[in-house]
């Protein structure tokens, strides 16, 4: 089966700037509480729930998979992007990393008892996301959890710059109730939601989604 075009461009982009990447984003969550709390509320569901093994899904170069660790989670990272892995595995030794992609997880069925996506569907095209969400669906154990973060809003954009680099890839700023009947539809309830103001950073407000899959078929 051919590889959708969009996989490849994010594959080939955040090769390029994996190391500048890891770099400059190590320490954003220590500013960011909102951030912070969003994960540590995921964290203590998925202990109260008797732990397990947690994917945090496009990963990057490791951080919110170390600072899910802090946590007590039982987490390990998957990202598209080899070099990406490659930064992780430097930085974070004791952690587990793997290549892989969001559309096809190498994972057994109700495996994880929890996802994090942290900004990571963020490449997917909008009418794409349901063959993501079926397959955070398939791999979650009845009643884990699944926290996605993402920009706020309804667009694509076009980015040929990014951390110092010349890159092509396409972004897309969701709406968060899209997403959520997205969700709903894959099987995947929402639970809460966090709408937050962008910092001098960001551009567009930032939303968060914590879900969960349901422990029994209605």
């Amino acid at each position: 089966m051919t590889e959708p075009a969009y996989l490849a461009d994010t594959r080939v982009a955040y090769d390029i700037v994996a190391a500048n990447y890891a770099e400059l984003l190590e320490t954003e969550l220590a500013g960011k509480p909102l951030d912070r709390a969003m994960l540590a509320t995921f964290a203590e569901l998925t202990a109260a729930d008797d732990g397990g093994p947690v994917a945090d899904i496009g990963c990057g170069p490791g951080r919110v998979t170390a600072h899910l660790r802090s946590l007590g989670v039982t987490a390990f990272g998957i990202d598209l992007s080899p070099g990406m892995i490659e930064e992780a595995r430097r930085r974070y030794p004791g952690l587990r990393f793997e290549v892989g992609s969001m559309t096809g997880l190498d994972l057994s069925d109700g495996e994880l008892a929890g996802i994090v996506a942290w900004y990571s569907i963020i490449h997917t095209p909008p009418e794409s996301l349901p063959v993501v969400f079926a397959e955070f669906h398939r791999t979650l154990a009845p009643g884990a959890h699944l926290l996605l973060a993402f920009q706020a809003g309804n667009e694509r954009r076009r980015i040929e710059q990014g951390y110092g680099h010349r890159v092509s890839l396409d972004a897309y700023r969701l709406a968060p109730d899209r997403i959520a009947e997205q969700l709903c539809q894959a099987g995947i309830v929402v639970t809460a939601r966090l709408l937050r103001e962008p910092t001098e950073q960001e551009k567009t407000p930032q939303a968060y989604l914590l879900a969960h899959k349901p422990r029994t078929v209605s």
